[in-house]
């Protein structure tokens, strides 16, 4: 492998590309789909999202790292880490423009290559993201290959990444889900929350509203749910293909169909529908930031939200279930939002807990408490 000057790290697409930069991180050589979050803020909430499983993100703003990396120990009322989703970084790899190595913020512990560092997971710096980002645009998200060698070794870099398997072919979610019951909260009133890689944003909006959360694995059947007599019931967000969630739609269905009030977030919402007899496909290169415009078809209103998903419900395929559109992505019409007809079952493809990103869609989680209480 050869590179310009001073460049020890590459980035490999599918296509052939190449992108030379500056490593950092663990030095290695990482796969994953290589995907683009729009936002300026938000690293540490972004990258430790299990959403993220298995890919490569990169991150459109120029400048990471600008105010460090917190400690994992700084945690809120509930115990939960104020500034990660998860106990780690989910992502593969991670592709950025300029690495801050001054960093200034009250809160930063350590900068951001030494939190890469410290959880071995490869970077790459001084890439030209503008030119990346318009590709994924244009082409459409593909894998990729990030190899940091210092010793800049001759390798097949081609042939590892033929090799790998396809984004769409894993089951990311058996490693994000949790692997036995876990119990937020002391409270009697419980949601339970089916987890294929829960966000601990959503968690903290359950304990708020002074309800315990149970966190139970993907797997767990609908008996095995109801043991814990739910208030509520929550499909949480997750990484990967929905359709590799096949032995969970017999359990969702059920549940669906129960007259306990339901939300799904994410993957969730995905999942409620493919459960319900609608289909879901791959955008070309997803909705991955804080800034994303929706619309609420019942109130007519715009709202800002944050998003972080590849695939999308197919608004034709809900014309034969039980389900309605209820919100709509504003710069592609694609759908963000479902609703059952008869009975209540809500779900959102953004993430209405942000973290990072606006609360705008906060209300999401109000109206599902509002059907608890009922």
């Amino acid at each position: 492998m050869k590179n310009p000057i001073e460049n020890d790290a590459v980035l490999l697409l599918q296509d052939g590309t190449r992108y030379f930069g500056k490593g950092f991180g663990k030095a290695s050589t990482v796969v994953g789909e290589v995907v683009f979050n729009t936002g300026m803020v938000g690293y540490t909430e972004s990258l430790t999202d299990p959403s993220y499983g298995g890919q490569l993100l990169s991150f459109t703003y120029p400048l990471i790292g600008n105010y460090g990396v917190p400690a994992y120990s700084d945690i809120d009322e509930f115990s939960l880490p104020r500034y990660f989703e998860s106990s780690k970084i989910q992502t593969n790899g991670v592709i950025i423009n300029q690495l801050c190595e001054l960093p200034s913020h009250w809160s930063s512990t350590r900068t951001f290559d030494e939190w890469l560092t410290s959880e071995g997971i490869t970077g790459i710096s001084s890439i030209d993201t503008r030119s990346l980002t318009i590709k994924i645009r244009e082409s459409g998200v593909m894998m990729g290959l990030i190899s940091y060698d210092p010793d800049n070794n001759d390798s097949d870099l081609n042939s590892v990444l033929d090799k790998s398997q396809t984004y769409d072919a894993l089951e990311f979610f058996k490693h994000t889900s949790t692997k036995k019951p876990k119990t937020y909260g002391t409270a009697n009133d419980k949601v339970v929350i089916l987890d294929f890689g829960v966000k601990n944003g959503i968690i903290r909006n359950i304990l708020q509203r002074s309800y315990s959360a149970v966190i139970v694995p993907y797997n767990y059947t609908f008996e095995q749910i109801m043991e814990y007599n739910p208030k509520g019931i929550l499909i949480s967000n997750g990484p990967g293909d929905p359709q590799r969630c096949q032995d969970s739609f017999n359990t969702i269905k059920k549940i669906c169909n129960s007259n306990i009030p339901i939300l799904g977030i994410c993957l969730g919402h995905q999942l409620i529908a493919l459960s319900l007899g609608a289909s879901t496909y791959k955008l070309q290169y997803g909705h991955r930031g804080q800034n994303k415009s929706c619309k609420d078809l019942v109130t007519g209103k715009n709202f800002v939200t944050s998003q972080n998903h590849g695939y999308a419900v197919d608004y034709k395929s809900l014309d034969n279930t039980q389900l309605e559109p209820w919100f709509i992505n504003l710069d592609d019409n694609s759908l963000e939002g479902i609703r059952h007809k008869n009975n209540t079952c809500i779900a959102v493809q953004f993430h209405p807990e942000a973290h990072p990103g606006p609360y705008d869609a906060s209300y999401v989680f109000d109206l599902f408490f509002r059907m608890m209480s009922v």
